[in-house]
C-alpha cells in the first residue's frame, strides 16, 4: 500500500485553476520529487498536504485513510512533517527552543496541564528536550543550540527548520525548497544529508525543488507538473527526457 496516495486533486482560485486533477502515489521508505515551472501547482498541492488549502475536488489518503476531514492542527501528530519554501521560525527564540516546539506535537499534555504543572509534565519536557539534542547532533547544530535563530546565517537556518520538522517523527517529510538560497557545495551537501535522513530514520520524502540535479540526483521517483496537470511521472531519467517536461522548461522554437 501507498503511504500517500493523491488522487484528482483539484483546487481553483477564483477563476485560477492551481491544480487540475493530479494524481500520484508515494510508496513507503522513498524520495519522490515534485518538479514543474513558477506556478506549477507544487506548494500548492504541499498546502493540500498539510490543510492549509481545502480541495475543490479529489481525495488524499495518508496510510490508507483520508487527510480531508482532518483539521490542520492534526496532521503533524498523524506522521507528516513540513519545511517551508520561506522560513517559519520563530527568529526570536533559540534553535532549541525552535526544534523543541516541534517534538511538542507528540506531547500528551494540554494548555492547562502545563499551566498548573502536574505530575508528568517534568518528565515529559525532559524527553522533548532530549528528543531535539538528538536531531541537532544529527544536523551538526549542537554548536549553535542555544544561539537566537536572527543571528544564524541562511544555510543553518534552513537546517533548524528541518530539525524542527524531523523532531515531530513524521513518517512522511515534505521538504518545500530546501535548498533554496544555498551555494553549489551547500546543495551537495544536502543531497547526501536528505539520503542517510531516509535511511537512518525510515522516512519517506516528498521533495519540491527546482534545483534539477539534487532531485534528480536523490529521488527513485519524479512526478512533474505544469499549469496544474501531472504531465509526467517514472524514474528521474525518464522524466528528464519527457518531451513535455523539456518543452515546459526550455519551450519550444
Amino acid at each position: 500500500m501507498s503511504l500517500l496516495d493523491v488522487r484528482d486533486v483539484a483546487v481553483r482560485f477564483g477563476g485560477i485553476v492551481a491544480l487540475d486533477g493530479v494524481s500520484f502515489a508515494v510508496e513507503p521508505g522513498s524520495i519522490v520529487g515534485l518538479i514543474g515551472p513558477n506556478g506549477a501547482g507544487k506548494t500548492t498541492l504541499f498546502n493540500c498536504l498539510s490543510r492549509l488549502y481545502p480541495c475543490d475536488r479529489g481525495e488524499i489518503l495518508f496510510d490508507g485513510a483520508s487527510l480531508l476531514g482532518l483539521p490542520r492542527h492534526r496532521i503533524a501528530g498523524l506522521g507528516i512533517g513540513r519545511t517551508f519554501q520561506n522560513l517559519a521560525l520563530f527568529r526570536s527564540m533559540s534553535v532549541l527552543e525552535n526544534v523543541m516546539l516541534g517534538g511538542h506535537c507528540r506531547s500528551q499534555s494540554g494548555f492547562l496541564t502545563n499551566a498548573v504543572r502536574l505530575p508528568g509534565v517534568a518528565a515529559e519536557e525532559e524527553t522533548v528536550h532530549a528528543s531535539a539534542l538528538k536531531f541537532l547532533a544529527m544536523l551538526k547544530l549542537e554548536a549553535v543550540a542555544h544561539a537566537r535563530v536572527s543571528e544564524l546565517p541562511f544555510g543553518t537556518r534552513k537546517r533548524v527548520e528541518l530539525a524542527r520538522a524531523l523532531a515531530a517523527q513524521p513518517r512522511l517529510l515534505l521538504l518545500d525548497e530546501p535548498a533554496s538560497g544555498l551555494n553549489h557545495e551547500e546543495v551537495g551537501e544536502l543531497g547526501r544529508l536528505i539520503r542517510s535522513l531516509r535511511d537512518a530514520l525510515r522516512l519517506t520524502v516528498l521533495l519540491v525543488e527546482h534545483h534539477m540535479s539534487l532531485v534528480m540526483g536523490i529521488s527513485d521517483r519524479v512526478v512533474a507538473l505544469n499549469f496544474g496537470r501531472v504531465i509526467a511521472q517514472g524514474a528521474p531519467d525518464e522524466v528528464r527526457q519527457h518531451p513535455d517536461v523539456v518543452q515546459a522548461y526550455l519551450g519550444t522554437a
